[in-house]
């Protein structure tokens, strides 16, 4: 990745120190506040959250639904994503792959740190990679974020 591309200087999100609890705060009432997910860290260069893995987002045969794993990873990519926007952009996901390893049994808690491989002007990619407690690596997720500027207002 070249300087031109790194962006993590000008975050205007983490200019503002946005904490884990206040992220918390935002995706609360959303599908991620739903699923349980814990955001523990979060800066421009890496997010860190925790997700327990209870009942109501189980497979018939007690272990994590696919799709939870993959809210779990989009969830994390987004707001890394957040956390190096400019000024009044947002963002959202165009392309996700997921790679799945190793089940998580209801009960459990898995881990999932996110990590930056590209932060361009117009999209970011993210890797998440998903743990159990026994540190056994359950998935890999990639995603592309594409960063959408303000629209402007018309007759401004």
């Amino acid at each position: 990745m070249n300087s031109s591309d790194d962006r993590s200087n000008q975050s205007p999100a983490a200019a503002t120190s946005l904490t884990p609890a206040a992220i918390q705060k935002v995706i609360a009432p959303h599908l991620p506040g739903l699923l349980g997910i814990e955001i523990a860290e979060a800066t421009p260069d890496r997010v860190v959250g925790r997700l327990r893995v209870r009942p109501e987002i189980c497979t018939v045969g007690r272990i994590l639904h696919g799709g939870g794993i993959m809210a779990f990873a989009d969830t994390l990519g987004a707001v890394g994503t957040f956390m190096n926007l400019p000024a009044g952009a947002t963002t959202t996901t165009i392309e996700s792959s997921t790679r799945f390893l190793a089940a998580a049994a209801e009960g459990t808690v898995i881990s999932g740190e996110t990590i930056p491989l590209h932060k361009g002007r117009t999209t970011m990619v993210w890797q998440t990679s998903i743990r159990r407690e026994d540190g056994r690596l359950c998935a890999v997720v990639s995603q592309t974020q594409l960063v959408m500027e303000p629209k402007a207002t018309p007759g401004k």
